[in-house]
C-alpha cells in the first residue's frame, strides 16, 4: 500500500472546533495486545468525567473502533489521548502506518466482513474527523457532556 498523499482533513459534521481549555485524561500506546484493556481505561475515564449511559457506550465503542483501525489499518500500533475540552470530551486516535482509505466510510455492503468501523464512530459521537499526515492518520471524535 502506498501513502496517502498530500495531507488533507475530512470533517463529517462541518463544526470547527474553537480551542478550550483542556485537561488530559489518558494518553496511551496501544497494540493489539493491549485493545481490550485500553478501552476498559477510555470506559472508566468516560464515566469519571461524568459520561453515562447508553451516551457513554456509545462513545467508548467509537473509541474503539478507531484503536482497531488503527491497529488493523496503520501499522499494528497507535497512540490514544482522551481529553475533557469544555463542554465536551475528544479523543484522538493517532497511527503511523498506510492506513485507510477515508472516502470508504459509507462503502461497507452487507457482506462484508469489515469497513463499519469509521461509520459507528461517526454515528455514535457527535463529530468525527479524520486528518492525513504524511506517516499516517489521526482520527478524533467528540461527544457533548451532560
Amino acid at each position: 500500500m502506498g501513502g496517502f498523499g498530500p495531507p488533507a482533513e475530512i470533517n463529517w459534521t462541518g463544526a470547527g472546533h474553537a480551542r478550550r481549555e483542556s485537561t488530559s485524561l489518558l494518553s496511551r500506546d496501544f497494540t493489539a495486545t493491549t485493545i481490550t484493556e485500553l478501552r476498559h481505561a477510555v470506559a472508566a475515564h468516560v464515566e469519571a468525567a461524568g459520561l453515562t449511559g447508553e451516551p457513554a457506550a456509545g462513545f467508548v465503542l467509537a473509541v474503539h473502533e478507531l484503536a482497531t483501525n488503527a491497529v488493523r489499518h496503520g501499522g499494528g500500533a497507535g497512540h490514544l489521548h482522551l481529553q475533557r475540552q469544555g463542554d465536551e470530551l475528544r479523543c484522538d486516535v493517532v497511527d503511523h502506518g498506510p492506513g485507510t482509505d477515508p472516502t470508504s466510510i459509507r462503502r461497507a455492503g452487507g457482506t462484508e466482513a469489515g469497513g463499519r468501523g469509521l461509520w459507528l464512530a461517526d454515528h455514535l459521537a457527535d463529530s468525527l474527523i479524520l486528518r492525513r499526515r504524511p506517516d499516517g492518520l489521526t482520527a478524533t471524535v467528540t461527544i457533548a457532556l451532560p
